[in-house]
């Protein structure tokens, strides 16, 4: 999801060509997620031993050192991250002939990250691959109200507090404590970091200083779990506790392209979303209530290419240039549940969303100018890359309709969420 004005930012129906392989994948995931197990679904027959490593990679503003670790998992499969932000920097997976790409969008250093959310640019800030908190998503205003108190926020997307607020408060420029995992079939990346309680930032937005003056109660201590399975998933299992009640939303901002990172726009590349509903949006994108997608250019639940619509001018669609909405996901009990599958008919690239949230942000680089190089050099554009934000809804301290996004003490928040690569198609 985009910051707006110049802050930028799924019924289960296969793909026809691959209903066969995501059936077999689908129960797969079910059975692995009900017995804990990380590996799911019919992975390549490969070679090799999962690995990870790390290398030096810069400081952070503050001085603070910061590294680059890579997670193989021996089987075609690299995933870079960084302790800073704990940003996914790069996920390296073949394609239907088993030539290897970059399916996410970044840069290839850690300058690239800093200056893309301290540097003011046309495309704003993107929050590539990046951890998201201490709320993810837009919070009207600049403030809610918990335990008859209110608590106003630095605002940093107009009147509203987007993605934590401002940028010494985001968890996205943060560098976290890592610690490499090496497992029996998997290899894992734990990052843990602890946001200090807020006191109330002013209603009006001032110019961040260097104190960690974020508005919301509460200190509150995070682990992401990265995990590199040896069947092509990326699973992301975050936890947090906090000693005083306040409000709570994780995601990952990862952006992707499954032709290739800088190979051009999403709009031919396929999306099936699990949601018959979505929260449709006001002109400060914050959500008016839940609709059916039926007869909207939101209805997703079979799959179709992303452009197929997206020039439609559905009002919708004009307010926020393109896809920038929450889908309320179709779920059954509490436990991982498909959200989202993707498509490259050119590649043959298949991704796979599983989530225990109730809902995923689908954003399709609406605000992406032109003026930010990515990792291959290449410049990005609008629909470059699109977003599968699995979190709670937008603006939920605000919506009691919406699921309660409270975190209290001594009850733990905890969400996963996996990204499963495959490929489907004619070799």
């Amino acid at each position: 999801m985009h910051a707006f004005l110049n802050r930028r930012r799924v019924l289960v129906l296969a793909l026809v060509s691959t209903s066969i392989a995501i059936l077999a994948v689908g129960a797969a995931a079910s059975a692995s997620a009900g017995h804990g197990h990380h590996g799911f679904g019919h992975g390549r027959v490969g070679h090799g031993s999962a690995s990870i490593t790390s290398q030096p990679w810069g400081t952070a503003p503050d001085g603070t050192p910061v590294n680059l670790y890579t997670l193989n998992n021996g089987r075609g499969m690299t995933v870079t991250i960084t302790n800073f932000g704990g940003i996914v920097q790069s996920i390296n997976v073949p394609d239907r002939h088993g030539q290897v790409a970059n399916v996410t969008l970044g840069f290839s250093n850690l300058k690239g990250y800093v200056d893309d959310d301290y540097t003011t640019t046309a495309s704003g800030e993107t929050y590539f691959g990046a951890i998201i908190g201490r709320y993810a998503n837009r919070i009207a205003n600049g403030a809610f109200k918990l335990g008859g108190v209110t608590y106003h926020l630095y605002q940093n997307n107009g009147t509203n507090t987007l993605h934590g607020g401002s940028v010494v408060s985001q968890w996205n420029t943060k560098v976290w404590a890592a610690t490499p995992i090496s497992g029996r079939h998997s290899v894992s990346l734990k990052l843990a970091y602890t946001d200090p309680a807020g006191l109330a930032a002013p209603a009006t937005p001032v110019i961040p200083t260097a104190t960690d003056d974020n508005g919301f109660p509460g200190t509150v201590t995070a682990t992401v779990v990265y995990t590199l399975t040896q069947d092509d998933a990326l699973r992301m299992d975050y936890t947090a506790t906090t000693d005083k009640s306040t409000v709570i939303n994780l995601t990952n901002h990862a952006y992707f392209n499954l032709a290739g990172e800088g190979s051009g726009g999403v709009q031919g590349q396929d999306l099936m979303i699990n949601a018959d509903s979505y929260t449709p949006v006001d002109a400060n994108l914050i959500p008016t209530g839940v609709a059916s997608v039926a007869g909207t250019p939101f209805d997703f639940r079979t799959a179709k290419p992303i452009g197929r619509d997206i020039n439609s001018g559905d009002t919708q669609l004009v307010l926020a240039h393109g896809f920038d909405h929450n889908w309320v996901l179709n779920r059954s009990g509490s436990g991982l549940s498909l959200a989202a599958r993707a498509y490259d008919p050119a590649s043959g690239r298949v991704l796979t969303t599983w989530t225990t949230e109730p809902g995923v942000q689908f954003y399709s680089g609406n605000f992406l100018q032109g003026d930010l190089v990515g990792t291959s050099g290449h410049t990005y554009r609008q629909t470059d890359g699109f977003t599968l934000e699995t979190q709670h809804y937008p603006d939920s301290p605000n919506q009691p309709s919406f699921p309660s996004t409270v975190l209290n003490p001594g009850t733990p928040f905890n969400s996963t969420t996996i990204y499963q690569f495959s490929t489907a198609g004619r070799h």
